[in-house]
């Protein structure tokens, strides 16, 4: 026999809970109905344990407040915030529509996923609602798809702003399991190795929700929380023209940019990830003149910039497979493709750096998976 919720049908504040909307690691969403202002609203209710800890609450509603000042069309609006009888909760606007993770285990179930014009539309409007974030010196440190509603007009709205920050500062996240900060499947490197965090955090967090909209998977998947840390540090995102075929390259493009391991390599502005997006439909749309040559949206992942209209970006290097007997495995060169010996820094017929570091420049064997000078992994 389930066991009753003992809050729906209670009054908290102002807030008479109607109805459980769903359970996260951290807390429960309720629907409510505010009698003053005769409207529905949604209400975050976290575990008692939270209440007990002064200064999280403190830290909490101050993070509260400040989330409170946004005003965007892609940020929930905040109503309220208090604690009442050990129950610490946020009030917010009902939005009725569900979540994008829903919308993706939909379009996963029918054996698709999203198409390009559905991904700009979306993916655009969360990355300017995080650009307008981050200006205001908010970082939500938990970007994922249950965390971005929809609305009737398939709008997508972020949520829980500010409970990730207030998180961050208590030591209750290394207390209580499911408390701590960040859903390992979006984790960026840096705060799985509990670094300094920017907004570049949340773009990573952003590019791995776009490769899941692109593939119907995240990149990395593993049974544990150390599993998946040490692919998000170490590991090179697969290709996802590898799962999806039909990706649009230049969205594949924006997705291996937004899941670079260091922060400087990515976009560095949520914005720019956001122009990127609205240039795709840009260049599908763009009726070529006489002398018509395409131009770039951003150079190709590996280093190359893009050409013209029937340019194709080069594959990657394949990589080696165990040898036979005293077989060697051959490198291909990224630009023009001819066969390179492990060892080799530099291609022999076009010159090429092979596997030059993306952290400190320093040119690599086309063999070697981490840098000889830095340590730091390598893309190949």
């Amino acid at each position: 026999m389930q066991q009753q919720d003992e809050l729906i049908g209670a009054t908290l504040g102002n807030y008479r809970i109607l109805s459980a909307l769903g359970q996260g690691g951290m807390a429960r969403v309720y629907k409510a109905y505010q009698e003053n202002l005769d409207r529905e609203v949604a209400i975050k209710v976290l575990p008692p344990w939270y209440a007990s800890d002064r200064s999280f609450v403190e830290r909490f509603k101050l993070e509260a407040r400040l989330i409170a000042r946004l005003t965007h069309p892609n940020i929930v609006t905040i109503h309220d915030t208090s604690e009442q009888n050990g129950h610490l909760y946020i009030v917010m606007q009902y939005i009725e529509g569900g979540t994008l993770k829903q919308r993706f285990d939909s379009l996963l179930a029918e054996g698709r996923v999203m198409n390009t014009e559905e991904v700009v539309r979306i993916f655009s409007q969360i990355a300017d609602a995080l650009t307008y974030a981050h200006e205001n010196g908010i970082i939500h440190r938990d970007i994922k798809p249950v965390n971005v509603l929809m609305d009737h007009a398939n709008r997508p709205i972020l949520s829980d702003f500010g409970i990730a920050k207030a998180l961050a500062s208590s030591h209750l996240q290394l207390t209580h399991p499911g408390a701590g900060v960040g859903t390992p499947e979006y984790m960026s490197p840096e705060q799985c190795q509990s670094g300094q965090v920017d907004g570049r955090a949340d773009i990573y967090a952003l590019g791995v929700m776009l490769f899941e909209a692109q593939t119907g998977y995240t990149p990395f998947r593993g049974d544990s929380y150390p599993a998946l840390a040490h692919s998000h540090i170490y590991q090179a995102p697969p290709r996802p023209a590898s799962l999806n075929p039909t990706i649009n390259p230049a969205i594949e493009r924006i997705i291996l940019k937004a899941l670079m391991k260091h922060p400087q390599q990515r976009f560095q502005k949520a914005n720019e990830m956001a122009e990127a997006l609205k240039q795709v439909l840009n260049m599908r749309t763009a009726a070529p003149g006489p002398g018509y040559m395409a131009t770039p949206v951003m150079p190709d992942f590996y280093g190359l910039p893009l050409s013209n209209p029937g340019y194709s970006p080069p594959t990657p290097p394949t990589p080696p497979t165990p040898a036979q007997g005293r077989q060697v495995v051959l490198y291909q060169c990224i630009r023009c493709q001819a066969p390179n010996k492990p060892q080799m820094r530099f291609c022999t017929r076009c010159g090429l750096s092979l596997n030059q570091c993306r952290n400190c420049g320093e040119p690599n064997a086309v063999g070697n998976r981490f840098c000889t000078k830095c340590g730091q992994p390598l893309v190949i």
